[in-house]
């Protein structure tokens, strides 16, 4: 007896159809599954024995022999316990429903209830795309994959529950997109910046920073709301477009790490890693290379506390994936792409004590640690954030000041008009930021006047820019110009942008 079913496989965020074929042969009884399958895919055959047994059926008392087509590829996980399940059943004669138009996903325990795995988003989209009209997922994945339409999707709960709707004894309900709230992965408490206070510079360096999605850095004392500013500037941030919470939602699929209660996530990730991370901790990694945490951040933010304190290693995995917006990372069964199209948000103090250039308090360090502490993140690394903002000590009189501050909502709408006249201006392009400007859009859309041609000169001379930096100030001026609804780049813009490079390193040296 023969019987196929198909499922799906899962490579990074590429999926492939798996076709799973099993054939009953007379011998000794045995399980053999072929098709490279790893430890948790071999150990179907003991979970797929118990779940059929307990659930009522009879394992057939024959050699059997399952195949996970194509062969080449390495299959991963648990996922195809399901399917497994239904191509044993349908060859050895129990049920004979008809399922070629059909997907099957999802982990047995032992009772035969269906549990959760991993990356059912993408999958769903997979088994859309290929024009098939059912997919059979575990009901706890039912959250993540209802936000896709023109597919059927059955949330399965246990083994008996599948047989007896594929037999039309019992019907199961399909996904309901409205049974789910969408997913906000944000720390419960209600964040704002009328919270803070003081600040009003660095508050205008994050709103420029937020308008144009531009990496930054802070650095100041212990104390003066560094991190405080940081876990902020997500309340600031553009609203999300219908792909880009596609995006974000399919990596934290892939992940695991979506609720089994929530759908979409709307709200823009703030991932904010310990220092003691590991570079494959922060790109991915593993046999089959899971999203790291800047993928985790994709089209939200990334920010690194206390930045030399990160090992020079992890700290250069950032250098490409800043410029590419995206993560390449390569093993021996073949090469993973994870997009990563973060906001990058770091904050250091600017000493090993943390009191240099403190107006009260009196730095303990030695003459040059101030330098050799700045020189632990690479030069290179300080090149690619395109604002860096020094945070002063708040001063007593503010912070005992009952009036609140600007609210998120207030910067939140001025930053939405700036995006939104970026959008326009780079339509068709891909592109929907200042800060992903390519050089020839950056020279297309960045013009200076003479004035501003002449600081830039006196700027480049004096702080040593680098070429990069060059551009980095050309889009954070078409920045701060969108907010101000200018079309043109004035010098005042330019002068602002300079500010914002206060700390390259010829000049704190």
């Amino acid at each position: 007896m023969f019987s196929c079913v198909q499922s799906i496989g899962l490579f990074g965020m590429q999926t492939y159809p798996v076709a799973v074929e099993t054939a009953l042969e007379n011998g000794l009884p045995r399980i053999d599954i072929v098709g490279l399958p790893d430890a948790a895919v071999s150990e179907s055959r003991d979970r797929v024995r118990a779940a059929m047994k307990n659930s009522g059926f009879l394992f057939p008392n024959a050699r059997v022999t399952i195949n996970l087509s194509p062969a080449d590829k390495r299959k991963e996980g648990p996922m195809y316990d399901l399917p497994i399940f239904i191509s044993v059943l349908k060859a050895s004669g129990q049920l004979s429903a008809e399922t070629k138009d059909c997907a099957f996903v999802g982990e047995l325990s032992l009772s035969g209830k269906v549990r959760k795995v991993n990356g059912i988003l993408p999958m769903v989209i997979d088994a859309k795309e290929r024009g098939l009209k059912a997919i059979y997922i575990p009901f706890d994945n039912a959250a993540e994959s209802c936000i896709i339409t023109g597919i059927d999707i059955y949330p399965v709960l246990t083994c008996k529950d599948l047989v007896r709707h594929l037999k039309g004894e019992k019907l199961i309900r399909k996904a309901d997109r409205k049974q789910f709230p969408a997913f906000e992965p944000q720390n419960p408490e209600v964040l704002d910046f009328a919270d803070v206070k003081g600040q009003f510079q660095v508050k205008r360096a994050l709103e420029i920073a937020a308008a144009g999605g531009h990496n930054t850095l802070m650095i100041g004392p212990p104390g003066s709301g560094k991190s405080m500013l940081a876990k902020r500037i997500p309340t600031i941030l553009p609203d999300m477009t219908p792909q880009e919470s596609l995006d974000t939602t399919k990596i934290y699929s892939i992940a695991g790490v979506l609720s089994n209660h929530h759908s979409l996530v709307l709200s823009r990730p703030f991932r904010a890693p310990h220092h003691s991370i590991s570079p494959a901790g922060l790109s991915g990694g593993g046999q089959i290379p899971k999203p790291g945490e800047l993928s985790l951040a994709h089209h939200g933010v990334l920010f690194l506390d206390e930045l030399p304190e990160f090992p020079r290693q992890t700290m250069e995995t950032l250098r490409q994936p800043m410029e590419d917006g995206c993560i390449t990372i390569a093993r021996v069964s073949g090469s993973i792409t994870y997009p990563c199209d973060v906001m990058l948000v770091c904050a250091m103090n600017p000493c090993p004590c943390g009191f240099y250039g403190h107006p009260t308090k009196k730095c303990t360090c030695p003459p040059h640690a101030p330098a050799k502490y700045l020189a632990k993140v690479s030069g290179p690394l300080l090149d690619r954030l395109d604002i860096h903002i020094e945070v002063p000590q708040v001063e007593f009189d503010k912070l005992s000041d009952d009036q609140p501050g600007e609210s998120s909502a207030k910067i939140k709408a001025r930053v939405n008009a700036a995006r939104k006249i970026q959008q326009q201006r780079l339509a068709g392009s891909g592109i929907s930021c200042n800060a992903k400007m390519t050089a020839s859009q950056t020279r297309t859309f960045c013009r200076i006047d003479e004035s501003g041609k002449k600081l830039l000169e006196r700027s480049f001379d004096q702080l040593g820019l680098s070429a990069r930096a060059y551009d980095k100030i050309l889009r954070v001026a078409r920045t701060i110009a969108d907010l101000e609804g200018s079309e043109n780049i004035a010098t005042c813009h330019l002068a602002e942008a300079v500010q914002y490079r206060a700390l390259d390193r010829k000049f704190w040296k």
